[in-house]
Parts: structure tokens; sequence; C-alpha cells
């Protein structure tokens, strides 16, 4: 197959994948990668596979044409594609939950010497990042990346980078629990839809809807959660987005839990479950225990309660994913406390204070912690947050947390 042809075969692909045929859009795309002896082609081929596996949820097929695009772009000798292909490795070893290999291979793109196009990533990179810091609890650096990726996206009038990072950086705020921020950024999202988005895949609009639905559920507006979510489920079972259905079912859920409708919440989540566990989304399937041992205890049945736990650290230590840690001794200090066990419950105690102080969430004026209760945030331009009305009576002498890190220690 020659390069016009195969530039032809990718094209018929493509129309018929936003044509919502992915099968045979597959198919196609597969035959122009078995018979095409055009490198460029073969690499062009290779990224709408791995987008395309992206929105399946089909991970670990993504992770395998990712592999095979670095060969690509080692053959075709161009920093470009190679920082492209390090980009998608990037990508799937993320939706995989592997954030510290997604963090080293951000890294290596960022440190690649490209041209322009090269620059053009580094957003996307920058975002890939923010979100695996983010699935490792490390705050300040995921906010850092989000910042930065905002800001290429600003530099590039790149709207549908901008309306990605204002996802992120609604789940940002509302895993710290400032849930004015976390309705804030989405519904950004959601007017650059509206304002660019015509052209747009719908996933976007999907997105935004979904961001939106877990502000207001943890905003107590479950009518709007409710309405949110149903429109982003619509979209996604029309576009066969597994990823998303599996959060729109964690999120109705949710929605049912806090309702206090406990025999609704637990098929939804038995569905999030199932779909979590077939794409591999590992931090998933912890968001959803969590959900489950809720409500295994608004029913008093501490016991299943505390077997959902049970699975839910393990998962979380395989991660790293020091919230869920955080969030898990903070229910099993409940437990204890209701059983009357002391001992674990001091155990617990200590657990939590010691993920706490790891993440640094607490604020560096006043001392209290942050993400306990919702609460109105600000950060520097270190990315260090804090209280926003500890910051508006402390004026602006500067960062305490950096100051505290540039004191180093004296010798004895």
């Amino acid at each position: 197959m020659g390069q016009d042809q195969t530039k032809q075969q990718i094209e018929k692909g493509l129309h018929l994948y936003q044509s919502n045929q992915t099968e045979k859009a597959l198919r196609v795309w597969m035959r122009v990668l078995e018979k095409s002896a055009d490198p460029a082609g073969r690499f062009r081929v290779l990224g709408c596979l791995i987008t395309a596996h992206a929105e399946m949820g089909r991970y670990k097929d993504m992770l395998k044409f990712a592999v095979v695009q670095i060969d690509t772009a080692r053959e075709l000798e161009d920093p470009d594609y190679l920082t492209e292909s390090y980009l998608n490795l990037a990508r799937s070893n993320e939706k995989l939950c592997e954030f510290q290999k997604a963090i080293s291979y951000c890294k290596t793109c960022l440190n690649m010497q490209g041209t322009a196009v090269s620059l053009q990533l580094n957003g996307q990179v920058s975002l890939s990042m923010g979100n695996a810091f983010l699935g490792l609890s490390i705050f300040q650096k995921a906010l850092e990346c989000f910042e930065k990726a905002l800001r290429y996206a600003h530099n590039n009038d790149d709207k549908m980078l901008e309306c990605r990072v204002c996802c992120s950086l609604g789940s940002f705020y509302a895993q710290i629990k400032d849930y004015e921020k976390a309705l804030f950024f989405p519904c950004k999202a959601a007017e650059l839809v509206n304002d660019y988005g015509k052209g747009w895949s719908l996933k976007y609009r999907a997105m935004s809807q979904y961001h939106m639905a877990v502000a207001y559920r943890k905003l107590g507006r479950l009518a709007d959660a409710m309405d949110c979510c149903e429109e982003s489920m619509k979209i996604a079972l029309q576009h066969g987005d597994r990823p998303l259905q599996a959060l729109c079912l964690l999120c109705f859920a949710d929605i049912h839990r806090s309702r206090r409708d406990v025999q609704t919440a637990f098929p939804r989540y038995d569905s999030s479950m199932s779909i979590m566990t077939e794409i591999g989304n590992r931090l998933g399937l912890v968001q959803v225990l969590l959900g489950v041992t809720k409500c295994w205890m608004i029913q008093k049945e501490l016991d299943k309660a505390l077997e959902s736990i049970e699975k839910a650290q393990e998962l979380a230590e395989g991660l790293g994913n020091k919230l869920g840690l955080l969030k898990l001794h903070c229910l099993c200090e409940r437990i204890y406390r209701t059983k009357g066990q002391q001992r674990e419950l001091r155990d617990h105690v200590v657990k939590f204070h010691e993920c706490v102080e790891e993440m640094e969430l607490y604020c560096g004026m006043c001392g209290e912690s942050i993400g306990e209760k919702n609460n109105q945030l600000q950060a520097l331009p270190c990315s260090h947050f804090f209280h926003l009305k500890c910051l508006q009576s402390d004026g602006t002498r500067g960062c305490p947390n950096c100051r505290r890190l540039s004191v180093k220690p004296g010798y004895v």
C-alpha cells in the first residue's frame, strides 16, 4: 500500500469512526497497519488506533499500540514523532493507573528537543502529568502541572485543551473539598463547549457534564447532579465510551447513597465495578469500594463495611493513592469507635494523621486540615494552597510553606 492509498484509508477510517462505526473503522486502520510501507502513514494510523482504544477503555490495547508507535517514531528519526509517541505512552500508563511510569514518560517528553510542533504538545504532556500526580495525591505538583497546561492552552488558543484542563481542575478541587471551585471549572468547560465546540467530539460535553454532576452532588444539589449525570451517560452510551459509563454509574450510585436509598445504590455500584474491572481502572475501583463501604455503614453492617475497606486498601496501596488511604483510615476510625475496639481505633487515628502530614493537607497558616470539609481555598503562584480566609487575613507576606522548606536544618 503506497503513501496516497494509506492516506485515503486513514481518512476512510476517521469518517467511519466519527459516524460511530467504531469496529469498521478499527478494521480499516488495522488493514493499513498490516499493508502500508509508509512509516509516516503507519505512525498516523497508530495514533488513530491509540485514541479509539482510549475512548473505548481498552487501555491495554492502547498501551500495545503506543509501544509499536515508539518503534515507528525511532524509524522516522524525527523528534516531533518521538515526543508524540512518548506522550501516548504516558497517557496509556496514566489510564492504566501506572502513575509513576506516566510521570516518567511525561518528563521524557518535556526533555525532548523538538520543533514548535513538539512544544505545542507540552500542554497535553503537562495535563497528563498533572492527572498522574493527582492519582498519587501529590496535590501541589498536580496543581503546578494543571496551571502549566492552562498557560499552554491560553498561549496557543487551544480551547479543547483548556476544556480538558478545566475538567481535571474540577476533579482536583472536588478531592480537596473546595466545592465552589469544583463546580466553577467544569462549568467553565461546559461554556467552552457551547462557545467553541460545534465541530468537537461530543465527549467534551459529556466530560464537562459528568464533572458538574460530581460537584453538584457534593454540594447537596442532587436533582442538578442527576440531570448532568443523565446527559453525560446518554452521550457515553451513544459513543460506546465505557470509561465514562463506569464513572456515570458511580456518580448515580453516589447520588442514591446521598439520598440514603441504599437499595438503588448497590446495583449501580456493582455495574460500575464491573466496567472498572473490565477496563483496568483501579483508582475507579477504590472510589466504588468507598461508596459501597458507606452504604454498608448506613445499614450498620460494619463487618461487611470492613471487608470492602480491606479490598480498597489493597488497591489504594498498590496505586500509591494516599487520599484513598486517608479516607479508608477515616472510615475505619468511625467503625472501630462504634465497635468500641480502642486499639484498632488508635491505630487508624495515627495512620490518618500520617496521611495528612504526607500529603500536606493542612493550611500552613492556621494549621487546620484541608479536605476535611467544604472550604474555600486559594493557591499561591508556587501552587501551595491555603484557606482563602487565612490568606486574606495574612496579607501578602509570601508562602509560609516555601519559607519553611527554604530553612535548612542546623547541625547539632
